[in-house]
């Protein structure tokens, strides 16, 4: 049976737990201020990564690409006694509601937020990391892969988002995609919630 992709998007999102009034108003901010306003993980996905980092209970967490927050902050909640997530992007603006939302979330003392070029962040930054979620300039997929991959933790997780945008003429995501399956280094599976979230470990 085929389905619609913004009725299974709404299905998905009244099939779950409702956001926090924070994130849900934090939602409506991006959308009154942001020009891509659909970067934001929302409700459906944010839980998701919620339940992951809840399972997975990483000490420490890399986030490249931050936009208003929503993704960090669900990943925070979710986060051990401990636990960290340190969270890049190149955006004040964004960064800035990032952390107001991180505060009123009660979960700021979990995150470090810095405005950097992330590239050039991780080149000189030291692993492991138990965890690492990439939602960011989607032609430099690869190359934040490839720099974080070396400095994943043993049993550690790469999370790419938007990855079913290889399907859309995405020349970004579509090399990266590729990139990942012809790399005998890991294993990864690509997981078809809102536009894609794509798991990988080293085998």
């Amino acid at each position: 049976m085929a389905y619609d992709f913004d009725e299974v998007q709404d299905y998905a999102e009244a099939n779950t737990t409702a956001p926090l009034d924070a994130l849900r108003r934090l939602g409506e901010e991006t959308e009154a201020t942001q020009r891509a306003p659909q970067m934001s993980v929302g409700a459906n996905e944010g839980a998701f990564l919620r339940f992951v980092v809840s399972l997975m209970k990483p000490m420490r967490v890399l986030e490249i690409g931050v936009f208003t927050g929503w993704s960090g902050i669900e990943m925070a909640r979710g986060l051990p006694p401990g636990g960290k997530i340190l969270a890049l992007d190149v955006e004040e603006e964004t960064t800035a509601i990032a952390r107001r939302y991180a505060e009123e979330c009660g979960v700021a003392d979990r995150i470090e937020y810095r405005v950097c070029d992330a590239k050039a962040e991780l080149a000189k930054l030291d692993g492991p990391f138990d965890l690492v979620f990439i939602d960011a300039w989607k032609p430099d997929y690869i190359e934040y892969y490839e720099a974080v991959l070396p400095k994943l933790a043993d049993g550690g997780l790469i999370l790419a988002d938007n990855t079913l945008g290889g399907l859309d003429g995405n020349e970004g995501i579509a090399a990266f995609n590729a990139h990942v399956m012809a790399d005998a280094r890991v294993e990864s599976v690509l997981v078809p919630i809102r536009d894609g979230v794509t798991f990988i470990r080293r085998r």
